[in-house]
């Protein structure tokens, strides 16, 4: 590999962002990063900010563009990453995002010092409003085949459903044919659901390595916007299908209860979210489509078998098996 890390960015319509996410990736202080962008034709100018730069910055030779011919969508950018990049670990971030000037170097030297296939940051997320939140891990190395993905399972959102701000093995992606679902919705979520039952040797930093910037119009951010359609409410639950249906090879696991508890959580935020905005979204969505919502990927004598997280599992069963007037 022609360099310890590649930060991918895929780029779409970030025109107004991108020369700040741009100026945080070229005061990295770690100094062997391929900065690789992937511009899916988003018919702005966001191209010609980075050619400008390329062409006029000290680190301008380690940027790197790929074009494509026509758009296909985030998740096609990220895959086209993971196939080119030559770094022997990866990071991705979005286009409109901040990073530390020591992100790269905290991380690599906890690669470094614990021989890890990923390490995790802390982050920052910024509302429209301006308000501020941090999530912050604990400082903790896991090792184990299962350890990871226990600790990511252990609680709803226990780790960051994101795709961006860890650093990961190039290769280990690769060997384990990890890529994006093909979807412009929660794919992340899939990515590194799936991408922590992989890892056998992980870090979680304490330390905020990441600014997530929120703004107007963002698709995952229903409460921010007065319409909503249909189709973006679909397009997560068949995420959520697809997950349900990987999991069944997962049976064994001992980390398989707090998965399936994970993704039926998410299921009744989906459905809670929808009753609190069902005028907003468009066209209707009906009680009994609602209720489609609620399965769960494990059958009643495999809950009953679980040794973690019975009750609250069985709880969720049978709710998805009420008719839709007791269940909401």
């Amino acid at each position: 590999m022609k360099y310890d890390v590649t930060i991918g960015i895929p780029v779409y319509k970030s025109e107004a962002y991108i020369r700040q996410t741009l100026d945080s990736l070229l005061a990295q202080t770690y100094p062997s990063i391929e900065f690789l962008f992937v511009d899916d034709c988003g018919g702005d100018s966001s191209l010609s900010v980075i050619q400008e730069i390329k062409e006029s910055h000290p680190r301008g030779s380690d940027i790197h563009l790929i074009t494509h011919l026509k758009n296909k969508g985030v998740s096609e950018s990220r895959n086209r990453i993971i196939q080119e990049a030559q770094g022997c670990y990866l990071y991705f971030m979005d286009s409109d995002d901040l990073i530390e000037k020591n992100t790269i170097s905290l991380m690599i030297d906890s690669v470094r010092q614990y021989d890890a296939e990923i390490v995790f940051g802390s982050y920052e997320k910024v509302e429209i409003s301006g308000a501020r939140t941090v999530y912050r891990y604990p400082s903790l190395y896991l090792r184990g085949e299962d350890a990871l993905a226990s600790f990511a399972y252990r609680k709803y959102a226990g780790i960051q459903a994101s795709s961006c701000n860890y650093l990961v093995k190039t290769s280990l992606l690769r060997d384990c044919h990890l890529r994006f679902i093909d979807t412009d919705y929660w794919e992340d979520l899939v990515f590194t659901f799936d991408l922590v039952t992989c890892i056998s040797s992980a870090v979680l930093l304490p330390d905020i390595t990441y600014t997530y910037l929120c703004h107007e119009g963002s698709l995952s951010h229903y409460q921010q916007r007065d319409v909503v359609t249909k189709d973006e409410i679909m397009n997560n639950v068949r995420v959520v299908e697809h997950l349900k249906k990987t999991s069944s090879l997962l049976y064994n696991k001992v980390y398989y209860p707090n998965r399936c508890l994970n993704i039926v959580m998410t299921d009744f935020y989906i459905v809670c979210n929808v009753l609190k905005r069902r005028k907003t979204i468009i066209p209707y969505l009906s009680d009994s489509e609602l209720k489609s919502f609620m399965t769960h990927p494990a059958t009643f004598r495999q809950i009953c078998a679980f040794r973690q997280s019975i009750l609250k599992n069985l709880f969720f069963f049978f709710l998805g098996k009420l008719p839709p007037f007791f269940c909401f």
